[in-house]
């Protein structure tokens, strides 16, 4: 019998904090719309996420985390928690791209795109995975959070029952960040 996979995922790379909790063969999802904010909403959502489901930090196997691409500041908020969260309690942390994220359980070939800043799109082509695959044209879900959030949760478990060495997350930046260092010199610290 495999050992039972308990995983708690969330993302902040967009204007969400996110969540999915993966138990017992049950997942629920959690969205909240939000511009700012996330990064001292964050553990209260997954908090409460834990609570409803009856479970404690101390029953999560692993922990999965949205790598982006997407916002700077809610990628950095998201992976460090993960982190952090990992070393505390002593399981791996799997980072699990948006793009993958979208495109888990949809037919191949297919391409998953991700808008992006300045009237652009983030893109990844995903090839045929099985021979026997045909498609008929259709259409590709929307991005949607809670899609998201329980495609990172069942990658992540997927990842975590492999055996394969789990590399800790970081952050997938598609762009350098907006904001950028000063073209000053640093200024001098004089000794006592």
């Amino acid at each position: 019998m495999p050992p039972k996979t308990t995983i708690l995922a969330f993302d902040t790379s967009a204007a969400h904090c996110a969540a999915a909790l993966l138990w017992d063969g049950r997942i629920t999802t959690q969205v909240e719309e939000m511009k700012r904010g996330q990064a001292e909403h964050l553990m209260v959502l997954l908090e409460n996420m834990l609570k409803q489901a009856d479970l404690d930090w101390a029953d999560l196997t692993a922990i999965g985390v949205g790598i982006g691409p997407g916002n700077f500041t809610g990628i950095r908020i998201s992976v460090s928690a993960a982190r952090g969260l990992a070393l505390g309690l002593g399981i791996p942390a799997i980072g699990v791209g948006i793009l993958d994220a979208i495109a888990y359980g949809q037919p191949r070939p297919m391409i998953a795109t991700l808008p992006a800043p300045r009237d652009m799109h983030y893109a990844q082509h995903f090839d045929v995975t099985q021979s026997d695959i045909t498609l008929e044209p259709g259409a590709v879900p929307a991005f949607d959070a809670h899609h998201v959030t329980s495609s990172i949760a069942r990658i992540a478990a997927e990842r975590s029952q492999s055996g394969a060495p789990m590399p800790r997350p970081a952050p997938l930046y598609m762009r350098a960040a907006d904001a950028a260092p000063p073209r000053d010199p640093a200024p001098v610290i004089l000794a006592d």
